[in-house]
């Protein structure tokens, strides 16, 4: 049996912290060769060499390199972006751009749709308010005062010359 060591150790042995040894175990899937104890993972020999070479940035010797090269993953044509993100076959690519499309164009067909639905309240607003002042002005007559007779304005009328304020506070 291979010697096991912890990812604690391994971090402090590389100046890194547990979690970025977790990480690069987890992206490079050499997690998959270490043994699980509870929790944590217990790292062999072979995917030690490999961390250290990772994080050290030095060979170590000749089994890391065959190791390294046995558990790469084979090459297919992927899309991948340039931060070293993980890669996405380019017909899921392909696919997923297209959904994007139709989102695209549902968001836009929604944004028309409110747009005009903002332009019919604005308009329903205002013929509201026009109706409130109406209401409050008693303008409800189709006749205003002296359109269409001769005589001098009554009494009864005369509050409708008066300012907002004025009628309100009766002055």
């Amino acid at each position: 049996m291979m010697p096991l060591c912890r990812v604690k150790d391994i971090a402090e042995e590389c100046g890194v912290t547990p979690q970025g040894v977790n990480k690069y175990l987890r992206s490079s899937g050499l997690q998959e060769q270490c043994v699980k104890d509870g929790n944590r993972f217990l790292i062999p020999r072979n995917v030690r060499e490999l961390l250290k070479t990772h994080f050290l940035g030095k060979e170590t010797n000749s089994e890391t390199k065959k190791l390294k090269t046995e558990t790469q993953k084979p090459e297919t044509e992927t899309v991948s972006d340039t931060t070293r993100g993980p890669s996405v076959p380019w017909e899921v690519y392909e696919d997923l751009r297209r959904q994007l499309e139709v989102k695209d164009g549902q968001i836009a067909d929604l944004s028309r749709a409110l747009v005009a639905s903002q332009e019919s309240l604005k308009a329903a607003q205002i013929l509201h308010g026009a109706e409130k002042r109406e209401a409050l002005l008693g303008i409800v007559d189709e006749d205003p005062v002296g359109a269409g007779s001769d005589e001098a304005p009554t009494e009864s009328d005369a509050w409708k010359s008066k300012s907002l304020l004025e009628r309100i506070f009766r002055r």
